[in-house]
């Protein structure tokens, strides 16, 4: 099938259209026919994977996760595969899959044509493929994307920061069925995939495709030993301490003392209270060999 590459232009401060010469010329290489269409945001990025769905085309998407989140859950549901140039910041579903950040070996992936199926998230009816996280974590979300100067994981360092630095205690509450659990703390996350924020491996052993959420809730404690548990994320250690307590659900809701946004696939999803759902292994997606099902 014929590709159509959905460019983000300004994903990574414009890295992406840096790549797209490499990808275009890997691929005339390959003699893989395609074509190259600019997305001006989330929506319309959507639109023109839809639209190449109906051509017969595989829709790549050359951009970071924000832009891949969306539009694999607009595709959830769908035969069709989604294909994966990573050229954002974090990167981190291409991460967990092992699609290569370099474009020729990302260009090697699609060619080969393996796909396996992925599960996708659903908050209050927006899907997302990674983490839904609210509370600490959506706060350096957002600081995040509004950082302009920094790049890479310097970027989520300096957010956690700032962010840790004006941070007070929020009263969570997750339902899962007729259980209520409440604690004080930083933040509750439900995790598809095991990673964001670049490498940061919240969920450690989370399972795109087995249709339930690890569920991550970071606890009261010094904003000092917080502050150095941060580099353990990083390895996926942080789940061994006191404070994180972590358990797996196909559903459940999530509430909180003050108003928190939801942040997934590094973007705003929607706002607390929420109702989180999967969807089984409702996406396919173009991965290495040895991550093919």
């Amino acid at each position: 099938m014929p590709l159509a590459l959905l460019v983000n232009p300004s994903s990574a401060h414009g890295r992406t259209l840096k790549l797209l010469p490499r990808v275009e010329q890997e691929l005339d290489a390959r003699r893989i026919v395609f074509r190259v269409e600019r997305t001006r945001g989330l929506q319309d990025g959507v639109e023109r994977a839809l639209r190449a769905v109906e051509a017969g085309e595989v829709p790549v998407v050359i951009s970071g996760d924000g832009l891949i989140g969306a539009v694999g859950g607009a595709l959830a549901g769908s035969e069709t595969p989604l294909g994966i140039v990573p050229a954002g910041r974090g990167n981190d579903l291409a991460r967990v899959l092992g699609i290569p950040e370099d474009p020729e070996g990302a260009v090697g992936v699609l060619a080969a044509g393996h796909s396996r199926q992925i599960d996708v998230g659903v908050a209050n009816g927006k899907r997302f493929l990674g983490i839904a996280s609210a509370g600490f974590d959506s706060e350096a979300n957002r600081l995040a994307n509004e950082t302009k100067l920094l790049r890479g994981n310097l970027v989520y360092a300096y957010a956690g920061i700032r962010t840790l630095m004006r941070w007070k205690p929020a009263r969570f509450t997750v339902r899962v069925g007729d259980e209520r659990i409440h604690f004080t703390g930083f933040s509750v996350s439900a995790a598809n995939s095991r990673a964001y924020g670049g490498g940061m491996f919240l969920a450690p052993d989370a399972d795109l495709a087995d249709g339930e959420f690890d569920v991550v809730m970071a606890g009261e404690t010094g904003k000092l030993r917080f502050l150095g548990n941060l580099p353990k994320v990083f390895k996926g250690t942080h789940v061994e301490e006191d404070e994180i307590r972590v358990f797996r659900a196909a559903r459940l809701e999530l509430s909180a003392s003050r108003p928190f946004a939801v942040y997934a696939d590094g973007e705003h999803l929607t706002d607390l209270p929420a109702t989180l759902h999967l969807l089984p292994r409702a996406l396919s997606v173009l991965v290495p060999p040895q991550g093919a099902a």
